[in-house]
């Protein structure tokens, strides 16, 4: 069987392993010293509204280059049911890098991938979908100890298959 991937999952690929090939290098000079460097964090949702639901979790990991640069990976989980409407399930993944100029500001770049699985009711005459999204997300917030709050937005948008309302969206972030 034959494997081919998009240039999305080639990206997503290629970014991983140049990240671990070059921590490894790093971590056999001083296997201690590789972990002082990992932050762990993500986010949880919850959303109930009137016969809906949402849940989403999103851990993430990051490897402080420095004390301005971050570079990591992070998960991604949702599930979403609009009662008599469709039932949702999207998981993906995603490559984070922060930049903080000054202590109290960050810079964030964050390319994500989703695979997004409707399931319609039947009573819709809606074909169920299956497909998969890239988002390339560019934000700034206010940092503060270990969380940052702010805003980010998706230049690669897709009115049609985004999972979200619009390009725009708020973030909270821990990390620890």
């Amino acid at each position: 069987m034959k494997l081919i991937l998009s240039i999305y999952e080639k990206v997503i690929v290629l970014s991983i392993l140049a990240l671990f090939s070059n921590q490894l290098i790093f971590a056999q000079e001083s296997k201690s010293d590789f972990w002082n460097h990992v932050r762990f964090g993500g986010g949880l949702g919850l959303n109930f509204a009137n016969e809906f639901f949402s849940a989403t979790i999103a851990p993430s990991a990051i490897y402080d280059i420095d004390q301005n640069v971050s570079l990591g990976i992070g998960l991604n989980a949702t599930f979403n049911s609009q009662k008599n409407a469709y039932k949702s399930t999207i998981l993906g993944g995603s490559l984070i890098g922060l930049f903080n100029p000054i202590q109290s500001i960050q810079i964030s770049t964050e390319f994500e991938q989703l695979n997004v699985n409707r399931r319609y009711d039947n009573n819709l005459n809606i074909s169920n979908d299956n497909y998969w999204i890239p988002a390339l997300y560019f934000g700034a917030g206010y940092r503060s100890g270990n969380v940052t709050f702010g805003v980010r937005y998706d230049v690669l948008y897709d009115d049609e298959r985004s999972i979200y309302a619009n390009p725009w969206a708020p973030f909270v972030r821990f990390y620890f």
